[in-house]
């Protein structure tokens, strides 16, 4: 696939990011496309949704098995704004993902390469193709940002708790 689509459908998948920032949650965007086309979207909403499954990935590969009424997505590709984790990795596996773009790595929970790559382990029945660091920068940037801004308000509760307190 050209660079500039992988470019297009991670600027949307961003923009799901933004979603789940808005509602609070940590803002990681996923979009499925089956043939060039946008079939299913989904942003991270365990919080809100109290589901430790709701991660971006996982609410976009549901979407797209409602659209295709079939929990097998062959020929799929997920893009998402942050290297899937273990349980992610796996449901897109299970789903028969072909292909994996994402944006920036997790050196924590990723495992599409930083901790751990589920999708070279020769045992396993499935093999998507992956390929990271799809508008990297402006993916870390977003996470970066979250958190700095979630810090902030930390702090800011803190001072004015210690403030009331005196």
């Amino acid at each position: 696939m050209p660079e500039s689509l992988h470019d297009d459908f991670m600027k949307l998948a961003l923009e799901q990011a933004q979603h789940a920032w808005d509602l609070g949650e940590v803002p990681v965007g996923a979009v499925v496309v089956k043939d060039g086309v946008v079939i299913a979207t989904g942003y991270n909403q365990p919080i809100g949704k109290h589901d430790p499954t709701a991660h971006a990935e996982i609410v976009a590969l549901r979407a797209a098995a409602e659209v295709l009424g079939n929990y097998r997505l062959p020929g799929c590709e997920l893009y998402v704004t942050l290297e899937p984790c273990v349980m992610c990795s796996g449901a897109m596996m299970h789903a028969r993902v072909a292909k994996i773009v994402y944006g920036a790595p997790d050196p924590k929970t990723g495992a599409c390469g930083s901790v751990v790559n589920l999708f070279e382990q020769e045992q396993l029945n499935h093999h998507a193709q992956v390929t990271g660091g799809v508008l990297a920068d402006a993916c870390a940037d977003l996470l970066k940002r979250f958190f700095a801004a979630r810090r902030a308000q930390v702090a800011a509760a803190r001072r004015a708790a210690a403030g009331s307190a005196q």
